[in-house]
């Protein structure tokens, strides 16, 4: 099962309901796993505690053996059915604490702590000061917290926390605030998922000139289709800084989801092969299919409990480069600070140029230690 949030009033994720789709049509195409089809159930989460707890109920009595590629900001709720009705959820997008804390969880990124604490990381080297708007919720509560370690580790004071409603229409109150004194040494990092591009439309709208404090975001709240659809070379965020998990959607890497797209998904509007969420899901998905695969070949039956079993033996699984090498054993665990399943502390520094989305820095950046620090 893959479940995500749909028409709801803050952050969907259509796209990663309709990759899930799409992988399950790639892989019955080319004889499925093991010789067995792959069947692929989805439920709309609705980001909603009682909802997502039917999606749990649903997946149980379907007999399924994980959830895969999935987005919830319901954590406390799912993770506590998953560990009861003993499925394991592989590859979550990783935006509550609670996917990294949870033994059926086997996540194939940090999640919202290292895109933070990487975004602070980024920012320490350009900008004096540093205004954070976020969520005022349960979820952007913790975005201060991971920003302002990466900012300290790069010597600098901790970001402003400014708190904004994640379904609001215009944003320019929170603007004014956020702009300040219109510094070039200030920058103001916006992550506010699908009202992110709303809030930089209102940045823009302020004053007389043009705002001088340069712009950041992280992956999710910022991608290409947003700078395309703001006006590329043209857009407000021309040359902000973006902190992601993957390499840039225009990497070689990512050739192979967009012929899956393109071939088994091509009049489906709700996948952007640019979007982080589309992209777990297929990360999460391959990975699923080769441990099952690995599992067909020791003739072994594929059970939740089984699954399970085999993902705690997994280690040095290659994802082609899309992230590093991905493990769950114990000697895969990074040990940072309250979220002990965490096993990718790794991140991609990009920056909008001419309208486009492309590595600032080559590689992965490691902010492990930066995690570790309290």
């Amino acid at each position: 099962m893959t479940w995500a949030p749909v028409d709801t009033k803050s952050t969907n994720m259509p796209g990663m309901l309709a990759m899930a789709q799409a992988f399950e049509a790639y892989v019955n195409d080319q004889g499925g796993l093991g010789g067995r089809k792959l069947k692929v159930l989805t439920c709309n989460d609705r980001d909603d505690s009682v909802t997502v707890a039917g999606c749990v109920q649903r997946a149980t009595e379907a007999g399924v053996v994980a959830v895969v590629g999935s987005y919830s900001e319901q954590g406390g709720t799912f993770t506590t059915a998953l560990d009861t009705a003993g499925i394991p959820y592989l590859g979550g997008y990783g935006i509550t604490q609670d996917e990294f804390q949870s033994p059926m969880s086997y996540p194939v990124n940090g999640g919202l702590p290292t895109l933070l604490a990487g975004n602070g990381r980024q920012l320490a080297d350009s900008c004096k000061k540093v205004n954070l708007v976020r969520p005022d919720s349960i979820t952007g509560d913790q975005f201060p917290i991971f920003l302002d370690q990466g900012l300290t580790a790069g010597g600098r004071a901790k970001a402003n926390d400014l708190l904004a409603p994640d379904d609001a229409t215009d944003y320019s109150q929170i603007a004014e605030h956020a702009i300040g004194n219109n510094k070039a040494s200030t920058c103001v990092t916006a992550v506010l998922g699908d009202r992110t591009g709303t809030f930089f439309d209102s940045l823009r709208r302020i004053g007389d000139t043009a705002p001088r404090v340069k712009v950041s975001s992280v992956l999710g709240s910022v991608q290409q289709s947003l700078v395309d659809s703001t006006g590329g070379p043209s857009s407000p965020l021309e040359n902000a800084l973006v902190t992601g998990w993957y390499p840039p959607a225009s990497d070689p890497k990512w050739d192979q989801l967009k012929a899956v797209v393109k071939k088994y998904a091509f009049n489906d509007d709700r996948i952007d092969v640019a979007d982080p969420g589309v992209q777990t899901t297929w990360i999460a998905y391959s990975a699923f299919a080769t441990v099952v695969r690995t599992m067909a070949d020791s003739k072994t039956k594929v059970t939740a409990n089984s699954l399970r079993l085999a993902l705690d033996k997994t280690t040095h699984l290659s994802t082609g480069g899309l992230t590093p090498d991905l493990g769950w054993t114990d000697a895969d665990l990074l040990g940072i600070p309250d979220h002990p399943r965490m096993v990718n502390a790794k991140v991609t520094y990009q920056a909008v140029r001419e309208g486009r989305l492309i590595p600032s820095r080559p590689g992965f950046v490691d902010v492990t230690a930066t995690l570790r620090q309290h």
